[in-house]
């Protein structure tokens, strides 16, 4: 399928490894021009190198905290129109609720909540006058459903939702949608990371947490980048339209629910 986006400009948001590589990825096979940002410039420079390569499209790199106001000039100096957004974060670490003190609070609001709404405030004018426009924040199956430790990213993401439900249509009559792309249990770093605290714990070996919990997601396997970059292209292409303030969760059907 043609998606319509040849010759369109991204910027992809923690986009050096991941999700946000698996969208990148995505959208440089559907023809886009790529901003790649990460915080490590090493492993953001391989995946800048391994794009060029295999699309032959134009990605500039700029490694930086997306959360900070200098990390997002950089970001927009490198591309100050882009068609398309992709929104992506690091989530604070999981903790305890009781844990949580004032400044944890708000560094985790700033990453999940206020950053993104500051891209889209920057992005959405020109996108608006263009008269097309692709924002697609990467938030997480906690928005729907409670998981251990995650009270605080559950929360910013929440807001977040919220906070753009009425944003997006403001921006629908002008051919800017932005849907919300929800991630279960996906084969990255992070879920790793998870498996491996949860093995050390109990005591149990890596292989059968990471069964264990395959086995509970009715798909039994664990999502990966690829499928899920090809998710995001597709809402960011010139099919989905008529598609926004959506939440398109992406969990193998662990959420249970009809609706």
């Amino acid at each position: 399928m043609d998606l319509g986006l040849k010759g369109k400009k991204a910027i992809v948001c923690a986009s050096s490894r991941g999700l946000g590589r698996g969208c990148a990825e995505a959208l440089a096979e559907a023809g886009c021009d790529i901003v790649l940002n990460g915080r490590n410039e090493a492993v953001l420079a391989e995946t800048r190198s391994a794009m060029q390569d295999r699309y032959g499209v134009s990605v500039l790199s700029v490694a930086a905290d997306v959360s900070t106001e200098e990390g997002q000039n950089a970001l927009l100096a490198a591309c100050p129109d882009p068609d398309i957004l992709i929104n992506n974060n690091g989530g604070p670490p999981r903790r305890d609720y009781t844990e949580l003190d004032r400044n944890a609070l708000l560094e985790g609001a700033i990453q999940n909540f206020v950053t993104p709404i500051e891209l889209i405030k920057a992005v959405a004018p020109a996108m608006q006058q263009r008269g097309f426009g692709r924002i697609v924040n990467i938030t997480s199956l906690s928005v729907k459903m409670p998981i251990e430790g995650l009270d605080l990213s559950s929360g910013a993401r929440a807001g977040l939702t919220a906070f753009l439900a009425g944003v997006c249509r403001q921006l629908a009559p002008s051919g800017v949608t932005i849907n919300n792309l929800l991630p279960g249990k996906m084969d990255t770093d992070r879920l790793r990371g998870g498996f491996e605290r949860a093995a050390q714990q109990s005591g149990t070996s890596l292989e059968e947490i990471r069964a264990q919990q395959a086995a509970e997601i009715p798909a039994r396997r664990f999502g990966n980048a690829e499928e899920f970059g090809q998710a995001c292209a597709f809402l960011c292409s010139r099919h989905a339209g008529y598609i926004t303030g959506q939440n398109l969760l992406m969990d193998g059907g662990l959420y249970p629910a009809a609706f």
